[in-house]
C-alpha cells in the first residue's frame, strides 16, 4: 500500500497535536502560506528542493514524525516531477537550437586549431629552409685557372731574333708595357705642399711643448677618448618589483543544533562551503573577506563566531527562517 503524500502526513500529525498552521509557521519562522503549500503538495512555491527538504525535516520534528522516512517518501513523490521537467527541457525547441549551436562552435574550434597548426608548420618549414640556404658555404673559386692563363701567355710570347740584333746592332724596341720610366719622367710631389697639415700640427705641438699647454683641438681629442668609469661597468641593478600584499583570510566558525543548509562565499567569488549540516556538526572555514553567508534554517544555528569573537544571533535579519548576511573584519 502506497504511503500518503508527505503533506497529508504532516497535516494529520499537526491536527492530532491540536496545532494550527499559524503556530507551526511561527515556530519555524516561516509564512503560513509555506506551511499550507507543503501540506497541499504545492512545492512550486518553495525556492529549491534543498530548502523544501529542510522545511519538511523541521516540520516533522515539531510534530514528532520520522524525518528520514518523510524525506524518502518526498523523493519518491518528486521523482515524476523531475522526469517531467527533464522531458520538457529536452522537447523545448530552444534547447535543440542551443545544442546545434554548441556543436557548430565545437567544429569551428577544431577547424581553426587545425588551420593554425598547419600554418605554424609551414612557417617553421620555410624558416629552417632559409636558414639552411643561408648557412651553406660558398663554392671556392678556382684559382688554378689564372696562373695557367698567365703561363700560356708567357709561353706564347715570341723569342727575339739574336742574329738580327747582332747584325743591326740596334737595341730592340722598348716594350711600352714593360718600359720603366726614367728618373726624370717620374714626377715627385712637392715637399712643401704634400703635407701641409703635418707641418702645421708639428709646429703647434712644438709650440705647445715649449709653453707646457696643449692646443684646444688636442684637448678636445683627449677629452673625447676618456671613457667614464660608469660606462665601463654597466648598471646591473634591476628596478625593484614590489609584490602586492595579499589580504589576510577571515575565519568563520559555526555550530548547529539541527539540520541546516549553509553556503559561504568569499570576496573573490570562491564558494567555501555549500552543504547540509546536521545536529551536532560544526563549520570552520577561512577566506578573503568579506564573507557572504546564506543560512537555510536560522533556528538550527547554535552559535556564530567571526575572527574568534561570538556574534549575537538576534542581530541578523531572518525571513522565513532564512537569513543572508555579510561578515567583514
Amino acid at each position: 500500500m502506497a504511503a500518503d503524500p508527505v503533506g497529508r502526513q504532516l497535516q494529520r500529525a499537526r491536527e492530532s497535536k491540536g496545532l494550527s498552521v499559524t503556530a507551526v509557521a511561527e515556530q519555524q519562522h516561516l509564512r503560513s502560506s509555506i506551511i499550507q503549500a507543503i501540506e497541499a503538495g504545492d512545492y512550486s512555491k518553495i525556492d529549491t528542493e534543498l530548502f523544501l527538504k529542510g522545511y519538511v525535516r523541521a516540520y516533522a520534528r515539531q510534530v514528532d514524525l520520522d524525518g528520514d522516512a518523510l524525506i524518502r517518501d518526498l523523493d519518491a513523490e518528486l521523482a515524476p516531477m523531475r522526469r517531467l521537467k527533464e522531458e520538457e527541457q529536452q522537447a523545448h525547441p530552444l534547447v535543440n537550437i542551443e545544442r546545434r549551436r554548441k556543436k557548430k562552435r565545437q567544429i569551428a574550434k577544431v577547424l581553426l586549431l587545425a588551420l593554425v597548426l598547419g600554418l605554424a608548420g609551414y612557417l617553421a618549414f620555410q624558416f629552417f629552409a632559409q636558414k639552411d640556404d643561408a648557412g651553406a658555404p660558398p663554392e671556392p673559386a678556382t684559382h688554378s685557372e689564372q696562373p695557367a692563363l698567365e703561363q700560356n701567355t708567357v709561353d706564347e710570347a715570341p723569342a727575339p731574333d739574336v742574329s738580327e740584333a747582332e747584325g743591326s746592332m740596334e737595341p730592340p724596341a722598348a716594350d711600352p708595357v714593360n718600359e720603366v720610366p726614367s728618373d726624370t719622367d717620374i714626377a715627385l710631389p712637392d715637399s712643401d705642399t704634400a703635407q701641409p697639415d703635418a707641418i702645421d700640427v708639428s709646429d703647434e705641438a712644438q709650440a705647445a711643448s715649449d709653453t707646457g699647454a696643449l692646443p684646444e683641438d688636442s684637448a678636445r681629442v683627449v677629452e673625447s677618448t676618456q671613457v667614464p668609469a660608469d660606462v665601463l661597468e654597466p648598471a646591473l641593478t634591476e628596478p625593484e618589483v614590489t609584490q602586492a600584499a595579499t589580504p589576510s583570510a577571515a575565519r568563520l566558525e559555526m555550530t548547529f543544533s539541527d539540520d541546516c543548509w549553509i553556503q559561504v562565499s568569499d570576496s573573490t567569488g570562491r564558494r567555501l562551503v555549500s552543504a547540509l549540516r546536521r545536529q551536532g556538526d560544526s563549520l570552520d572555514v577561512s577566506g578573503v573577506p568579506p564573507l557572504r553567508v546564506v543560512v537555510g534554517a536560522m533556528n538550527a544555528v547554535e552559535s556564530i563566531q567571526f575572527q574568534g569573537e561570538p556574534l549575537a544571533m538576534d542581530s541578523f535579519r531572518v525571513v522565513n527562517n532564512r537569513s543572508e548576511f555579510t561578515l567583514e573584519p
